[in-house]
């Protein structure tokens, strides 16, 4: 293995990344106050399916790639799109309830939107993220298809730590701005969702990035 091929899939893996990385900012938005471990889990989710996807599509080889290949951009959007709607009806949902409070017992609305308990990031959103966000890597396995076995191991592993530490900078870049923007944060998490998904959709579908 040359120094080529390390660089090769650290750029694989840091583009591969750009999708979670934004789902980890936007539950960091959504979760200002998430424990250390569970910034950790959440990476390491990520981490574990942006390395297992491509060693899967690796496996599959072609054939059965080329059959689910289409549908894979619509499977991504289709999830982003409930997980972001969600977020932005919770958001919308839980402020007005809050403001309400609020406005009865005469505190007004700034003081509900800081103190209102944002939902949580959960075992079953994260894995369904995690899928979304990682499933479009299966037809990365195609382009590693010439690798040997251990070759194909560790360009998976180092898609996997890339997408670890990209995920974690961008989890306490969102809890940064989370604390701050209240419970607006949940609504800009949810649309971040929605637009990754689009994106991924039409990169997917058309071939055209952002």
């Amino acid at each position: 293995m040359t120094a080529g091929f390390f660089l090769q899939n650290i750029g694989l893996g840091a583009g591969l990344a750009m999708d979670a990385s934004a789902v980890s900012m936007s539950n960091g938005l959504n979760e200002p106050k998430m424990s250390i471990g569970k910034k950790i889990l959440m990476a390491a989710t990520y981490a574990i399916f942006q390395a297992a996807m491509p060693i899967a599509g690796y496996f599959a080889g072609h054939a059965l790639i080329d059959k689910i290949g289409p549908y894979i951009p619509w499977i991504a959007l289709v999830l982003l799109l409930f997980l972001g709607g969600k977020m932005i009806r919770d958001g919308i949902k839980e402020r007005r309830k809050k403001a309400d409070e609020s406005a009865i017992e005469g505190g007004g609305a700034e003081n509900a939107e800081a103190e209102a308990v944002k939902p949580k990031l959960g075992v079953k959103t994260l894995l369904v993220q995690a899928l979304a966000t990682s499933i479009d890597a299966l037809s990365v396995g195609l382009s590693i298809s010439d690798y040997e076995i251990y070759e194909a191991m560790i360009a998976a592993a180092i898609i996997s730590a890339i997408t670890f530490a990209l995920c974690m900078i961008a989890v306490f870049i969102g809890q940064k701005f989370g604390d701050k923007l209240g419970y607006k944060a949940v609504i800009l998490g949810g649309i971040i969702l929605i637009i990754i998904g689009i994106e991924i959709c039409v990169t997917g579908v058309l071939g055209v990035g952002f």
